[in-house]
């Protein structure tokens, strides 16, 4: 009763003009209305069926046994206005009290309407390659950002979430990767707003960077289409290579009833496992082997092994303590964590008007301590018919997000897993009582009690439109748009900790990022009697990007209690700024011929103030053509078969991101002073001939749907080729320059992606759909002359006839069960192991990914379980390199548990070599040894929800509730022996697939409640 009074008294204060509104027709409320909506089919019941009264705010939605009742405060009779999703709208006069409303099924992967370049677009006609999600499927995994949310929903879209950390980088990949230096991600565009999606972060996490799609509550988010082919991107053709993604929020209808949708959970998160560490007497037993094997003397060995005396155990032989501690600092670093979200919106609409008003929270603590992600965002769509000829709206999104950004990377100082993970288990935190830290890393204690690492984004994504119609089937349209970031940094390093040992240390780092947006389209459709429909959208884009930073440091404080960087004994400051135009003009016409011949083309141009004086616009074509064979006779009346297109598609798209805001101009500096004085220097060399990077790519698929739509198949090839590849060559150091940009490199994409659909039952109240997709991307760099390095040891290198992120290392062939030492390749036969003796073993790419989904629902309850995998990629262990040296490090690096599976005696067979510190090649860096096969299947979510009776519903005065139990990541199959076969510790995209210091994603519980009033 208590709680019920809390929300009730929430949702008044924040839509008190709303229940005002509400008393007031309550008086005068004078008829009623029930009834039933069901399915024309099957006259199974609809459940969440929108029913309102035409011209008025009257409406409901139907309850879990497709029921409905409304006080309508009018006589009847008059028109009712029935919307469901997958069935067709439906308009009829109620003349009595009581009615059954039935439905058509629209077949929803025919008829659904598609988000595309500049309009939208039926299913059944269109050319291009879109997939489009509901976010409702996914918006309960409990991570920062929408993308991360999407994994394995989209064919032939590879994404990855490198990190258990919540609002931290995902990678996506849409068909693969078509550059080196220059950015792979898609491009983002929010309502007709192209958003900036790269980190703005400056402060070193230990590699990682966070999240900008982070900022948009899912909630708010109405569809999701991911665009994929050169003929659905080639309208977006600057950063068309790399795929966009429209993301559509949420909007109010015209004639809608008043309607506020409330929604919380609440729930923990774990780590599903840890890392398996030897005890302290298991890593004593290891060193005293190394020691034994390396034929040390026993002088050298008169010390304390973790404060306490040795016992020797051999002549000449490492001693043992007699009473070995372990410390488990796993345990005090991670946490059982606390997620929840809130959510309330208001939507409606009258004849002229429409609207959507949401507010959000979301708190998410990381399984590692002390890190948490918070956002609170307000949102507002509002639409205005001024005249039957004239509309306008505005868009509008405000967020703050807060992160206590810790470093969860790599780097030994302030990094949170180094000193949880990487001490040995047998060193005591304290020396003489007093915390200390070990083996070149923080106390962990003392890391968790003092640690300052903070980031604010303030951030405004909105626009204002008109839409006008200047003549019969003719629109104009024009809007004005804006991405404005304000993101704040700070930390302080106490003198307790590594960083800060020298009187403290403070930085602060102040990033404005601004995209300014200009657009107008011209819409002409026009569909003639012969069954014959012609159209075509012209328009241009002016857009801006403006970046300016501030950063400062201060070393030298008086004591902890001074944080600020003025109070500090010295001071440096830097301040950045950059930016970049781009003007866009772009044309598409389209023509069917009675639905069954498609055809379309379209061209952009863009103009770019990155690129050299004569090569600064860049154009991008794209035709296709589909055939709908449906539509012919010899298969019209084949029951069997729904639909069936064939479609093909060549285009070309371009990119641009990722190069720098000046990167084909000569630059100099002004900070290079001379004994005192101001003075400036070279800094950039300059290349005018510096151009767009532009991939072709044909695609040719089938679309096709069998038994009334309750089987869907989609399938299509594909070939990628990047000529002009953008990319920093190294230059000599005489020249007085590091490197400079040039196009310099291609790169090929070609793979497949299916996409099948399926409702296995339907009867009795009970429905089973399935969606399945698989993909493959095969990568290959055509064309490099010079091989790059990337990632720690080299690990990465980019060569021409190779994937991109290939790994290159020394190839074990086994342990010798003699010696037990490792045998690697000798690649050259000169009977030596060196540098040249390493190669190319495996990449990131998986040979195949995809997800599969299966939802089940019966009357009131649902039930769907959504699995995620991938096959055939790699994934460098590099926690258990460090874990797996044998004892050779002694006391300054963990020992892993699996090194006990060592050689220790002739015959022995093992893949892990004796601790031996005469023979390096044992434990060499970047040995395939820790070279992993990173496939997996994880059931990355299931849900169960239920409806709950409309009776029950109206006791807390909602119309419609709805309780649901949602799991993440709460099974994984892997053969890889670390914690998470996506971890990652670099947000560099060259460095990806190299596990170090990353925390995994966790395995989560929620419950929750959604009401509709």
């Amino acid at each position: 009763m208590k709680k019920k009074l809390i929300l009730q008294t929430i949702i008044c204060i924040l839509f008190v003009s709303v229940g005002a509104y509400a008393q007031k027709t309550d008086a005068t409320i004078n008829s009623t209305l029930s009834g039933t909506v069901i399915d024309e089919k099957t006259k199974e019941p609809l459940i969440g069926a929108s029913i309102s009264i035409k011209g008025t705010t009257h409406g409901v939605i139907t309850d879990s046994n497709g029921e409905f009742y409304f006080r309508t405060g009018q006589k009847l009779p008059y028109v009712l206005i029935i919307n469901y999703v997958g069935y067709e709208s439906k308009q009829l006069v109620a003349a009595k009290p009581t009615i059954t409303i039935e439905l058509r099924n629209s077949s929803k992967e025919l008829n659904e309407v598609v988000v595309v370049g500049y309009g939208t677009q039926e299913r059944k006609n269109l050319i291009g390659s879109v997939s489009k999600i509901n976010p409702n499927e996914v918006n309960s995994i409990p991570v920062g950002s929408i993308d991360a949310q999407l994994q394995g929903k989209v064919s032939g879209v590879q994404i990855s979430s490198p990190t258990g950390v919540p609002g931290e980088s995902v990678n996506v990949r849409v068909r693969g990767a078509t550059s080196i230096n220059a950015d792979n991600d898609p491009l983002y565009v929010v309502d007709g707003v192209f958003i900036n999606s790269n980190s703005l972060q400056s402060i070193s996490t230990g590699g990682k960077s966070t999240s900008p799609i982070a900022d948009i509550n899912p909630n708010d988010i109405q569809s999701i289409e991911v665009l994929k082919d050169a003929e659905a991107t080639a309208l977006y053709g600057s950063r068309g290579a790399n795929g966009v993604v429209l993301i559509t929020t949420k909007r109010g209808n015209y004639e809608q009833a008043p309607q506020i949708n409330f929604s919380a959970s609440y729930g923990q998160a774990k780590a599903a496992k840890l890392w398996d560490l030897t005890t302290g007497p298991q890593h004593a037993q290891l060193v005293n082997e190394w020691w034994v094997n390396t034929g040390k003397d026993t002088p050298s060995l008169n010390r304390t092994f973790a404060n306490r005396p040795f016992r020797p155990v051999s002549e000449g032989g490492r001693g043992l303590p007699e009473e070995q501690q372990t410390y488990d600092r796993l345990s005090e670093a991670f946490r059982t964590a606390t997620l929840q979200n809130y959510d309330i919106a208001l939507t409606g609409g009258t004849k002229s008007t429409k609207y959507y008003i949401g507010g959000g929270f979301t708190s998410q603590e990381a399984i590692l301590k002390p890190i948490n992600f918070t956002r609170a965002s307000f949102k507002v769509n509002l639409d205005q018919r001024v005249s039957d000829k004239l509309t306008i709206g505005v868009n509008n999104l405000f967020t703050r997000t807060y992160r206590n950004q810790a470093r969860a990377g790599d780097g030994p100082q302030g990094g949170l897993l180094q000193a949880a993970l990487h001490t040995p288990t047998y060193l005591s935190p304290y020396e003489n009582g007093v915390l200390v830290g070990r083996a070149g890393f923080d106390n962990l204690t003392l890391l968790l009690q003092n640690y300052d690492v903070n980031s604010t984004s303030l951030r405004y994504i909105g626009n204002l439109y008109f839409e006008a119609e200047l003549l019969p089937n003719l629109k104009l349209r024009s809007s004005w748009g804006a991405d404005y970031n304000n993101y704040n940094e700070s930390e302080y390093w106490n003198t307790f900790l590594l960083l800060g040992a020298q009187g403290g240390l403070a930085t602060s780092s102040i990033t404005q990022y601004t995209t300014l947006l200009n657009e107008q389209t011209l819409t002409y459709r026009k569909r003639f009697d012969n069954g014959h429909s012609f159209g075509f959208v012209v328009g241009n884009t002016l857009q801006s990007d403006q970046l300016n930073r501030t950063y400062a440091e201060g070393r030298g404080f008086a004591n902890n209690s001074f944080k600020i960087i003025s109070s500090a004994a010295t001071t440096t400051s830097t301040q950045n700024w950059s930016k970049s135009n781009l003007a866009s003009f772009f044309a598409k016409a389209d023509y069917s011929i009675n639905g069954k011949y498609l055809f379309n083309a379209s061209l952009r141009a863009d103009g770019s103030s990155r690129f050299g004086a004569d090569r600064k616009w860049g154009y991008f074509p794209s035709v296709g053509a589909a055939w709908r064979l449906k539509q012919e006779e010899f298969l019209k009346n084949v029951d069997l078969v729904t639909d069936l297109k064939l479609k093909a598609s060549y285009g070309i798209v371009g990119n641009q991101n990722g190069i720098g805001n000046f990167a084909a101009q000569g630059l100099w500096t002004g900070g290079a002073s001379y004994q005192g004085s101001a003075g400036t220097a070279p800094q950039q060399l300059a290349n005018p001939d510096l151009r767009w990077e532009k991939t072709n790519q044909v695609n040719i698929g089938v679309d096709a749907s069998f038994l009334a739509g309750r089987l869907g198949i989609e399938f299509n090839v594909y070939s990628k080729y990047t000529r002009d590849g953008l990319l920093q060559l190294a230059l000599p150091s005489t020249t007085g320059f590091a490197n400079y940009w040039s196009n310099a490199a291609e790169i090929s994409n070609k793979g497949f992606e299916l996409n099948i659909t399926s409702t296995n039952i339907n009867k009795g109240g009970l429905v089973w759909t399935t969606s399945f997709n698989i993909a493959q991307n095969i990568n290959k760099i055509e064309k490099l002359e010079t091989p790059l390095r990337y990632g720690s040891r080299d690990l990465i290198l980019q060569k021409e006839g190779n994937p991109l992120y290939s790994f290159w290392v020394y190839k074990q062939l086994y342990v010798d069960p003699e010696t037990g030492n490792v045998v690697y390749e000798d690649v050259n036969k000169d009977g030596k192991i060196t540098t040249d003796d390493r190669q190319l073993v495996g990449s990131i790419w998986p040979k195949f990914f995809g997800g599969l989904t299966n939802t089940v629902t019966y009357k009131g309850f649902e039930l769907s379980a959504f699995f995620a995998y991938q096959y055939g990629n790699k994934i460098y262990n590099h926690n258990k390199f460090f874990g797996e040296g044998g004892g050779a490090r002694d006391a300054a690096r963990v020992i892993f548990a699996s090194n006990l599976a060592r050689w220790q005696k002739p015959g022995d067979i093992t893949d892990v070599p004796r601790p031996d510190g005469i023979n390096v090649n044992n434990y060499r860096d970047g040995g395939s040894r820790w070279l992993e096969d990173g496939s997996f299947i994880r059931l990355r979510s299931l849900n169960i929800g239920y409806h709950l009776p409309k009776a029950i519903a109206k006791r807390i005065g909602a119309e419609a509730a709805k309780v649901f139990v949602n799991g993440t990541n709460l099974w994984l199959l892997t053969n890889y022996t670390g914690l998470d076969p996506e971890s990652s510790a670099s947000s560099d995209q060259n460095a990806q697939g190299i596990d170090l210091g990353t925390p995994p994603q966790p395995r989560s519980f929620q419950v929750g409640i959604n009401l509709t009033f």
